[in-house]
Order: structure tokens, then sequence, then C-alpha cells
């Protein structure tokens, strides 16, 4: 079963950054990884959970237009590990980050909630 745990929330000013780190594991063969698709959510208080960038392959990364210029994905598939740079934060930015995971079965469209892995999230909170 796969694993997701996030890491790098916490309290920054409005405009600042932060960089949150997914570590995934429990694949039943090493080279898995590669090959999932790997998404990043977040959910406010009394808000749907929102999809702010996936990943279909290290060349195909989507991005709402929220969030789109201000945030990075990137992923390290030797290290299991998926990334989310944020810049410019926004108080608007503040809720509850987790990471998700599926395989390649799904489809194009990322950015909605369809994920069989979830990790338990990392708060952000942007206020000054």
């Amino acid at each position: 079963q796969v694993q997701l745990v996030e890491s790098g929330g916490g309290l920054v000013q409005p405009g600042g950054s932060l960089r949150l780190a997914c570590v995934a594991s429990g694949f039943y063969s090493d080279g898995d990884f590669d090959y999932y698709n790997i998404a990043w959510f977040r959910q406010a208080p009394g808000k749907e959970r929102e999809g702010i960038s996936c990943t279909i392959s290290t060349d195909e990364i989507y991005y709402p237009d929220s969030v789109k210029g201000r945030f990075t994905l990137s992923r390290d598939n030797p290290k299991k590990t998926v990334y989310l740079q944020m810049d410019n934060l926004k108080p608007e930015d503040t809720a509850i980050y987790y990471c998700a995971a599926r395989p390649p079965l799904y489809g194009r469209d990322c950015l909605r909630p369809q994920y069989t892995s979830w990790g338990q999230g990392t708060q952000v909170t942007v206020s000054s």
C-alpha cells in the first residue's frame, strides 16, 4: 500500500515562500513511483478540496490559474519525493496541503481528487 508523508508547512508572512515535500513509499516495485501521477491539493475551512498542482510525467505538470506562476512542482524519482515550491504566498493560500498519488490509469485530468493514496496533510498559514 502506497504511503505518503508531507512536510514543510508552517507560518509565513504574505509574500514569503515555503517548500513542501512529499515522500512516497510502499510501492510493489521499486520503479513504480516513476509512473505514478502525483498531485498536491489544499483545503481551507469551509471550502472544497482544490487541486493546485499535478504531474503525469516529468514533462507534464499542471496548475490552476489560482497558483500558476507562483507554485512549482518538481519530482525526484530516485528519492520517491515530490516537492511544491510556493512563492509570493498570499493569505488566501492558507489551508491544509495534501499530497496524493495514483497509478497511471485515470487519464490526464490530474487536478481532480480521484486518487488512491493520500497523505495526512500539512498546515500552511499565511499571515502577518
